[in-house]
């Protein structure tokens, strides 16, 4: 069975793939609601920090600390530092991860200050990320990749 979130950070994923980007997607979730996606698109923005998960975030708007702290992040890959900071930043208490094989994120670190993670490792997020480092390997290197 699928999850309706995951496939929605999924869809925001290939859509920034379509886009000529990096095919990482991620929603904001409260109260069973999308209240913000996004897709990393430091490609088609020319931005150093728009990851998926800060695109979410950003395309959330403001919003009282009471909504993130009730709110779960879900993400098609391993969150990195950045967006690890963020996501404790604002005290989102659960992260869903579509896979963590491709990019092992700060998912110790977050677990260390009681972020909750579920980990997936859906296929569909592994076999996009596999691909596109392989079509794309400087890309993928130009900014958390080896």
């Amino acid at each position: 069975m699928s999850d309706p979130f995951l496939d929605a950070a999924i869809e925001e994923a290939e859509l920034g793939l379509a886009e000529g980007g990096i095919p990482i997607g991620s929603v904001l979730v409260h109260e069973g609601r999308i209240i913000g996606r996004g897709h990393n698109r430091r490609v088609q923005k020319g931005s150093p920090t728009l990851h998926g998960e800060m695109d979410a975030l950003e395309n959330a708007g403001r919003h009282p600390a009471m909504v993130y702290r009730n709110a779960t992040i879900y993400t098609t890959l391993s969150p990195c530092s950045m967006c690890s900071g963020a996501i404790a930043l604002y005290g989102i208490p659960r992260v869903v991860i579509g896979e963590n094989q491709t990019f092992l994120g700060e998912e110790d670190w977050l677990r260390g200050r009681g972020v909750r993670l579920e980990v997936v490792n859906d296929a569909r997020c592994i076999e996009l990320m596999r691909k596109f480092i392989a079509a794309r390997p400087q890309l993928w290197n130009e900014d958390i990749g080896e």
